[in-house]
C-alpha cells in the first residue's frame, strides 16, 4: 500500500501569541518558548471539521489526475467527533460532498492518534478484500474551540488549533510504501480529559453552560501529569521502536520523524532520545497543536523544506488522550 498524495486546509483565521496571553494570563514569552506558539490556526465562520477537511480532500485529489473521486472505494473518517452537527456521521458527509460516490464510509476515533489507527485499518481492509484499492482518509480538526482560557486546569491544551488533512492510499502503489504501524493503549487514563457536559451523564442546561461545563477539562491536573509525563515518553519511544522494528528497520534508519506539535522540550526530547536534530523534523510554531492533522502537515512542510528525500524512512508519531500512543513507518519515494 502507497502513500498517493496528501491534502492540507489551513483556516486563515489566527490566535497570537499575545491574544492568548491576554486570555490567560501566560507571559507572552512563556507561550513562546516554553508552549511552542507565535500564533495558532482557528476556524472561521467558514470553517468547521468536515466542511475543512472537505477542502483537504478534494486538494489530495487534485494532485493525483488518475484517482477521481469516485474511483476512491473506502472513506475513512480519522477526524474528531466534536463537528459541525452532533450525531452526524463525517465521514458520509465527506464521501457525499467530494463526490465519492461509490464509497462506503466509516468514522474511527483514538483523538490525535487516529490517523495511525486509520492507516493500519486501511492496510488491514486492502489485504482481505481485493476489490478494496483505494482508500480516502480525511480529518478534520476544531477542538479549539472546546478551549476556555480561563480555565487553568487545561492549560495543557492551550495550544489546539485547526486544520484539515486528507490522505490517498493505494494497494499496489509503487511509490511512498507504508511499512508498519504500531499502536499502545492505556485507558488507565480515561477519566483525565474530557467535557464534563453534553453526554447522557449530565446533559447541556443553561447553568451547565454558565459553569464552562461544554469545555474541555482536566478534574486532577496533579494527578493526571505524575502518572502521565515518564510514561508518555517512554510510550512514544516505544511505538516508534516498534514500529520501524516491525518494518525491518531500527530507529537508527529514521530519516524523518512527523510528530505531532507538543511543548518545546518535550518535543526536543523526543528526537534526542531517537538520536535526530530538528533538522529531521518539523516544529509549527505558527500554527499550535492540530490533533491527528499534524503528521501530515509535517511531512508537506518536510517535503517543501527539502528534508524528506527518496528513499527515506520517514516516520509517524502522536498520542491522543485516553490515552493511546500510535507511530507508523513509510518508505519514502
Amino acid at each position: 500500500m502507497g502513500l498517493v498524495s496528501t491534502g492540507v486546509y489551513l483556516p486563515k483565521h489566527r490566535h497570537t501569541a499575545a491574544y492568548i496571553s491576554e486570555q490567560t494570563g501566560i507571559p507572552e514569552d512563556i507561550l513562546k518558548t516554553k508552549f511552542g506558539l507565535t500564533s495558532k490556526t482557528v476556524g472561521g465562520k467558514e470553517d468547521g471539521p468536515v466542511s475543512m477537511a472537505i477542502q483537504a480532500s478534494k486538494t489530495a485529489l487534485e494532485k493525483t489526475p488518475k484517482v477521481k473521486a469516485e474511483d476512491v472505494d473506502v472513506v475513512l473518517w480519522t477526524g474528531e467527533t466534536f463537528i459541525e452537527r452532533p450525531m452526524q456521521v463525517a465521514g458520509v458527509k465527506l464521501a457525499y460532498e467530494i463526490g465519492a460516490t461509490n464509497a462506503w464510509a466509516l468514522d474511527l476515533s483514538a483523538r490525535c492518534a487516529t490517523l495511525m489507527g486509520g492507516i493500519r485499518i486501511a492496510k488491514a481492509l486492502m489485504a482481505a478484500e481485493p476489490d478494496v484499492r483505494t482508500i480516502l482518509l480525511a480529518s478534520g480538526y476544531q477542538n479549539c474551540d472546546l478551549i476556555n482560557y480561563k480555565n487553568e486546569r487545561s492549560r495543557f491544551m492551550f495550544s489546539l488549533a485547526a486544520s484539515g488533512v486528507a490522505a490517498v492510499l493505494q494497494q499496489d502503489y509503487p511509490q511512498n510504501q507504508i511499512l508498519e504501524t504500531a499502536i499502545i493503549t492505556d485507558g488507565a487514563f480515561a477519566n483525565d480529559v474530557y467535557c464534563p457536559a453534553g453526554g447522557t451523564e449530565i446533559p447541556i442546561t443553561c447553568e451547565g453552560i454558565e459553569k464552562g461545563l461544554h469545555y474541555l477539562d482536566v478534574p486532577d491536573p496533579p494527578s493526571m501529569k505524575a502518572r502521565l509525563d515518564k510514561l508518555s515518553m517512554q510510550n512514544f519511544i516505544r511505538v516508534v521502536k516498534e514500529a520501524t522494528e516491525r518494518s525491518g528497520y531500527t530507529i537508527n534508519d529514521i530519516d524523518y520523524l512527523a510528530l505531532l506539535h507538543m511543548k518545546r522540550s518535550a518535543f526536543t526530547y523526543v528526537l534526542k532520545e531517537l538520536g535526530l536534530t530538528m533538522d529531521q523534523s518539523t516544529y509549527f510554531e505558527e500554527w499550535g497543536h492540530m490533533g491527528q492533522n499534524d503528521a501530515i502537515v509535517s511531512i508537506e512542510e518536510g517535503l517543501k523544506a527539502g528534508k524528506i528525500h527518496s528513499e527515506d524512512l520517514v516516520c509517524m508519531a502522536a498520542a491522543g488522550i485516553g490515552y493511546t500512543w500510535s507511530a507508523t513507518c513509510i518508505k519514502w519515494g
